[in-house]
């Protein structure tokens, strides 16, 4: 069978969107077991995106444990009884409750990422912290961009933890998490979101600097709160 990327439209270029699309492929058959991927240069030709996000679709699949990524080589699919059990299909967070759910599950899992990561990070992770934030306060922060660094922030975070579940479950939630942001800066005043968001996320990095859990905790909690706010999501928060 022949793998079909024709059918992605213009404006599903989120990393989410096309790794649901290269999912299907592989769920469908289209993708073999043990086959690899095209490379990065020919899927961000293909879909008419950057190659930065086509690496977060990727990061994407990984987390979800359909595929595999070899350095030098590329990304190839895994064999069915070796990937991940988790899966939620984009679809389905239509739905309202079951979005907010996903939302509520991410406050506990984030706050105590960024205690951890006050306790254990390391100069390599401030560094991707402070590229992600470039990313995110530079010329690229109006556009789908700003959106790939504010995920590359939280995953480097997670990655900052040392523990490996980290990553594995911040990613996957923060990667279905993304198109509702990108539908909150789409309904907003695009100004006043992108520069909240970014005084945010520079109070978690400064807080993580000072090696300080509890009052990383605190930002990344009071970010998350203003995240839900600008989703118009009402939480049980204690």
């Amino acid at each position: 069978m022949t793998a079909d990327f024709s059918q992605i439209r213009r404006n599903e270029h989120l990393p989410a969107r096309i790794a649901g699309h290269i999912g299907k492929e592989i769920t469908e058959g289209r993708i073999a077991p043990g086959e690899r991927l095209p490379t990065e240069h020919l899927l961000a030709k293909t879909f008419g995106v950057s190659r930065s996000v086509v690496r977060e679709a990727i990061a994407q699949l990984r987390n979800e444990g359909l595929v595999e990524t070899r350095q030098g080589v590329g990304a190839f699919v895994l064999e069915a009884q070796g990937r991940g059990a988790i899966r939620i299909e984009q679809t389905a967070l239509s739905d309202r409750e079951t979005f907010r759910s996903l939302f509520q599950l991410r406050m506990p899992l984030e706050i105590e990422a960024a205690g951890l990561a006050a306790v254990h990070h390391n100069d390599d992770d401030l560094k991707k912290l402070d590229d992600a934030l470039a990313r995110m306060t530079g010329a690229e922060k109006w556009t789908d961009q700003g959106i790939v660094a504010d995920l590359a922030f939280h995953r480097a975070l997670a990655i900052a933890t040392r523990n490996e579940y980290f990553p594995l479950f911040v990613g996957f939630i923060a990667e279905r998490i993304s198109l509702a942001i990108n539908a909150a800066r789409a309904a907003a005043v695009l100004e006043e979101i992108v520069e909240t968001t970014i005084a945010e996320h520079v109070a978690i990095r400064d807080a993580v600097v000072t090696r300080d859990p509890m009052k990383a905790r605190a930002a990344m909690r009071s970010h998350l709160i203003g995240a839900a706010a600008r989703l118009d999501l009402t939480l049980e928060i204690s």
